[in-house]
C-alpha cells in the first residue's frame, strides 16, 4: 500500500472514539493512553509506523495479537482484506468488538484467548501484527505466518536492565527461512501467555 493511501486511511479514523470519556480530551497527544486493566493504546505515530513495516496489501489476511482498544484494528481493516484479531481481556475485547461493529466493519474477525498461540484454525497469515512485548519470538506465531509474510512484533532485549524492547520486522521466505530486522527501541505492555515467555 502507498504511503499517501495509508496515511489517508489513518486520519479517518478518529483516536477519541477509541477512548473511554475520561480519556478523550487526550486523544490528539502522540503518547500512550491508559484503556483500563494495565493495557493501553499505542501512540498514533507508533501505530501508523508498525502499520507502515508491516505494509499490508488489499488481498492480506492478517492476525492481530492485541486487540486493545480496536483503533489499530480498525486501520489493519482498512488497509487489508481480512483481520483475525486476538485479545485476551474479556472486557477489552468486548467493548472494542462494540466500536468497530459501530463503524461498520464487516471484514474483522474476533477471539478472546491466548495471543501467543495465534489462531490457528485461520493461518496461514500474510500478515501478523503483534501489540504486546515477547520474552522470546513466538514460535506459534512464526509457524502461521504465510511464506513471503511478515509480521512486526516487539521483543524484549535480553539482559537489558531497563527492560527495552525492540520492535522487529519479521519475514517469512518464499522457502520458509526467518529473517529479523530491528526497527527502533520501543516501550510496549507485556505480552502474557503460553508462548510469549511469560504467563
Amino acid at each position: 500500500m502507498k504511503q499517501q493511501k495509508l496515511k489517508e486511511c489513518f486520519d479517518s479514523l478518529d483516536r477519541s472514539f477509541f477512548l473511554d470519556d475520561d480519556m478523550k480530551e487526550y486523544a490528539d497527544l502522540d503518547m500512550p493512553l491508559p484503556i483500563g486493566f494495565g493495557q493501553t493504546i499505542s501512540q498514533p505515530s507508533l501505530v501508523l509506523e508498525m502499520t507502515r513495516l508491516l505494509a499490508p496489501k488489499k488481498d492480506s489476511r492478517v492476525l492481530e495479537i492485541g486487540t486493545g482498544s480496536g483503533f489499530q484494528t480498525a486501520l489493519l481493516a482498512k488497509t487489508a482484506a481480512k483481520v483475525y484479531t486476538v485479545e485476551r481481556i474479556k472486557e477489552l475485547m468486548e467493548k472494542a468488538k462494540k466500536r468497530l461493529e459501530a463503524l461498520n466493519f464487516t471484514n474483522i474477525h474476533f477471539k478472546v484467548g491466548d495471543g501467543s498461540e495465534g489462531w490457528e484454525e485461520h493461518a496461514p497469515y500474510d500478515r501478523i501484527m503483534v501489540t504486546a512485548a515477547a520474552r522470546v519470538l513466538p514460535d506459534k506465531l512464526v509457524s502461521q505466518l504465510a511464506a513471503g509474510g511478515r509480521m512486526v512484533i516487539p521483543v524484549f532485549v535480553s539482559d537489558s536492565p531497563l527492560d527495552w524492547q525492540e520492535l522487529r520486522l519479521v519475514t517469512k521466505t518464499k522457502g520458509g527461512n526467518i529473517r529479523t530486522k530491528t526497527a527502533e527501541i520501543v516501550r510496549f505492555v507485556e505480552l502474557v501467555g503460553r508462548y510469549g515467555g511469560t504467563e
